[in-house]
């Protein structure tokens, strides 16, 4: 398997996923919205003011407006960024010691990798849940902390709670990622490998690829699945795009400036 440095993959992991979180953090908010509505309250006895994804993202928007989406965003980058950072970072460190090659190596990595993760990323994601929670009054669930910004929240706990209050729900945020990081990375590897073992057995080439399934299914077997295909490349198009424009400019100035 191709590896790179673990101080590399500390950077590419954290940036990967905090490019992914600015997409998915609407998706958090809706979450968090509808786990704490009803909170220890008897079905039936409160108003249920987030019903489903689309109605909880339509009622988001209408009392935060459409930034509400992106509440907690900045506490969610520095979570993923803390979280995935060290566990790509971790799981690299056992790649490179061999542990990956074991069996039952990769589960393990994953988990110790995960476990650490999570536990350096705790109050981030403390944070995060808290500042999604925030809403006016009218459409307020859960306890409203009030906080100002992701350094404001972190101050107000560190006075009020001191150093332990920043890893409140450590002991259930480990677990999770433990178990979510193990088979993430254990499977991730083990059908990378096994394609990898694989792709030469069947065709030997793009030629005898497509020869081999004119002739076994017909011509029409070449269009599989076009419309998902179709349906994911575009979005997936505009946004590689988008990232690699971007991040050549930035190359682009820092060649400029360095010389």
């Amino acid at each position: 398997m191709e590896t790179v440095p673990p101080a590399v993959d500390l950077v590419l992991g954290a940036s990967a996923c905090c490019l992914a979180c600015v997409f998915t953090n609407p998706l958090e908010v809706v979450k968090t919205r509808l786990q704490l509505q009803g909170e220890l309250q008897a079905r039936g006895t409160y108003p249920r003011l987030y019903r489903g994804f689309v109605a909880s993202v339509i009622a988001v928007a209408r009392a935060d407006g459409l930034c509400g989406l992106q509440k907690g965003l900045a506490a969610g980058l520095l979570y993923q960024g803390l979280m995935n950072g060290v566990r790509f970072y971790c799981y690299s460190l056992a790649c490179q010691a061999g542990l990956s090659q074991q069996p039952g190596g990769t589960v393990v990595a994953g988990a110790v990798a995960g476990a650490l993760g999570a536990f350096v990323g705790s109050p981030a994601y403390l944070v995060k849940t808290q500042l999604q929670a925030q809403t006016v009054a009218a459409m307020a669930v859960g306890h409203q902390h009030h906080h100002q910004s992701l350094l404001g929240a972190l101050e107000t706990i560190w006075r009020q709670q001191g150093l332990a209050g920043l890893w409140r729900g450590v002991g259930g945020a480990v677990p999770r990622v433990m178990v979510g990081s193990a088979a993430q990375l254990a499977t991730f590897a083990s059908a990378k490998a096994w394609v990898q073992e694989r792709q030469g057995k069947l065709y030997g080439g793009l030629s005898d690829c497509l020869v081999k399934i004119w002739r076994q299914e017909g011509p029409l077997a070449l269009y599989k699945g076009l419309g998902p295909v179709y349906l994911r490349l575009g979005p997936h198009t505009i946004l590689s795009m988008l990232f690699w424009d971007e991040l050549r400019k930035l190359a682009r100035r820092g060649q400029h400036q360095g010389s």
